[in-house]
């Protein structure tokens, strides 16, 4: 049987290229809002991260996000995204971890 090949995607913050499943999708939808993506199937133009606080708080300091969703991204909607990323946080690792046990089977 053929093995699949793993989509890669590279963590705006940190620079590293890891499995899509493994990262967490930042989307600017057609409208202008930002807000996270854990289906990684919204509409709209999108930027990852890693399932790391460190990662997201580089990527605010940097700016990262602004140049990935090729607009600015406000502070309010940093903030607004900080309470979802601690919120969707456990959510991510939980989801991780059961597509890591079915990959083993």
């Amino acid at each position: 049987m053929k093995t699949r090949k793993i989509p890669l995607r590279k963590c705006v913050a940190c620079q590293q290229m890891m499995p899509k499943k493994s990262l967490i999708r930042v989307v600017r939808s057609p409208e202008g809002e930002v807000s996270i993506d854990l289906t990684g199937k919204k509409s709209g133009r999108g930027a990852y991260l890693c399932g790391q606080v460190s990662c997201f708080k580089l990527a605010h300091k940097n700016r990262a996000l602004d140049r990935a969703l090729k607009a600015p991204v406000g502070q309010e909607v940093y903030e607004q995204l900080a309470r979802d990323f601690l919120a969707v946080e456990e959510e991510f690792i939980a989801g991780r971890d059961q597509a890591g046990e079915d990959d083993d089977e």
